[in-house]
């Protein structure tokens, strides 16, 4: 048995537009941001899912409902918020330093261990209750990385060395499989 998801990032926000952090602050859409998310469904070859799940930030629900409120109730799980940057929330001078995040927690925030945790309950319900389905994640760039940690078989270290963000390699999804 198996679980596919395909993870969609929201929308660009006025603060990625400005280099900003948003980590748990709401962000907004920029005008960029609702175009992205609107003409999204039109990218994807497959636009069947059986659930359609996003982080409880606004950025993210505001993505997955321009996407996919129309066909499909999106269900808002805060287990997919971005990381909690503490005291580095709307600040951009430590995206360079990620990695020293990895086991220690943001001053005030989390650590990417903490986004693990949160990112394997997620997945042990997703076992117990969405097995040999196809679930949309409208989520952020940490629980991205945990996928890519805990289904993907990285190391925290290569997660964030092999961000797609990094070389600007956007896609219209990326492929996960639980395998049960």
């Amino acid at each position: 048995m198996t679980i596919k998801i395909t993870y969609f990032v929201h929308g660009t926000t006025i603060d990625n537009e400005k280099g900003l952090a948003t980590g748990w602050e709401q962000g907004e859409l920029s005008a960029l941001g609702v175009e992205q998310s609107k003409k999204l469904p039109s990218l994807i070859k497959e636009n069947d899912f059986d659930a359609v799940f996003c982080s409880d930030l606004k950025r993210a629900i505001d993505s997955a409902n321009f996407a996919f409120g129309g066909k499909y109730k999106i269900i808002q799980d805060k287990r997919l918020r971005e990381i909690d940057y503490g005291d580095f929330a709307l600040s951009k001078d430590f995206k360079d330093k990620l990695k020293n995040y990895i086991g220690k927690p943001f001053p005030n925030g989390e650590s990417y261990k903490d986004i693990e945790k949160r990112m394997g309950n997620f997945i042990d319900f997703l076992k117990e209750n969405y097995q040999n389905k196809h679930i949309a994640i409208v989520a952020h760039q940490a629980p991205q990385l945990a996928l890519d940690v805990i289904l993907g078989g990285k190391s925290w270290e290569q997660a964030i060395d092999e961000d797609w963000r990094k070389k600007k390699a956007w896609q219209a999804g990326w492929k996960y499989e639980i395998k049960i």
